[in-house]
């Protein structure tokens, strides 16, 4: 069951936030989505988007500028929040941004006190997934896309559910989460000591076990200040050239980690996705 929280015009389409009681979270979670024209008398497929460190789901949705270029396409985008959220729900001990609420890493967290509710990677690859499918007029055609801890969800998701998403892009992605400061914290907390855990939840290390991807896209900023320490694009880079997957991985000269950077891009994205979901 979902509850429509608010709905505004864009694009003759429809920008919707919704309510509903996540048994995967054990909380009330909220999530946005836009419905292009074609929705209304039509089922249109879907593109899932996933939101970085501190934002929620509105963030994407008041500041990329994707509506106009989904409407044209005549794709859905979902768009959850990055960590469940409520008065029961745990945070960070220090309220740092980088763990706990608005922190969620996209990881099934098997630590207390985050094992209650910080299911953020079963919520989107499943519990979300069937619910808009079941009470939107999507199809069964779906991509997932996400900016920096985003990112990595994206990418996680999809070369674990090849079968799900038929592609997969992302902004800026913590590309190589156990070696980076921003991984070693929250997979440490969430999941403990056991690195193996880790290993299932960084996209280069799967693309190195694995060895196949959806088609895949990757857009990075050249001026983006955690490009070297946190985010480590050349070591998904090298994995994709020892397996020979074929990804298109972009830098761009100026470009930083913020939002103006996705807005520049976006519709590209958008469009690498609509070849793939047709």
């Amino acid at each position: 069951m979902i509850n429509k929280v608010s709905e505004t015009k864009a694009f003759g389409g429809r920008q919707i936030r919704f309510e509903h009681q996540s048994t995967t979270l054990n909380c009330t979670m909220q999530f946005s989505v836009y419905l292009p024209p074609q929705a209304e008398h039509q089922s249109v497929p879907a593109l899932y988007w996933l939101s970085g460190l501190t934002c929620t789901d509105e963030n994407f949705s008041s500041k990329a500028g994707a509506q106009r270029i989904a409407a044209e396409l005549g794709i859905a985008l979902i768009i959850p929040d990055t960590s469940p959220r409520g008065d029961d729900v745990p945070d960070d001990s220090e309220q740092a941004y980088d763990f706990g609420l608005g922190a969620g890493f996209y990881v099934n967290a098997t630590q207390q006190p985050w094992a209650k509710h910080y299911h953020m990677y079963d919520y989107v690859v499943t519990e979300l997934r069937e619910l808009v499918e079941q009470h939107l007029p999507l199809n069964h055609n779906r991509s997932i896309s996400g900016h920096s801890m985003g990112g990595h969800g994206a990418l996680v998701m999809a070369l674990r559910n090849q079968n799900l998403y038929a592609s997969v892009s992302a902004f800026a992605p913590i590309c190589h989460p156990t070696a980076c400061p921003w991984g070693h914290k929250a997979f440490s907390g969430y999941l403990g000591d056991d690195r193996s855990e880790w290993l299932e939840y960084d996209a280069t290390e799967l693309l190195l076990k694995l060895k196949s991807a959806p088609p895949m896209l990757v857009s990075q900023g050249e001026a983006d200040n955690f490009l070297a320490e946190q985010l480590r694009p050349d070591d998904l880079d090298a994995a994709i050239q020892k397996t020979g997957i074929t990804a298109q991985i972009e830098r761009h000269q100026g470009y930083d980690h913020s939002y103006y950077f996705i807005a520049s891009f976006i519709e590209q994205h958008l469009r690498f996705h609509a070849q793939h979901l047709r």
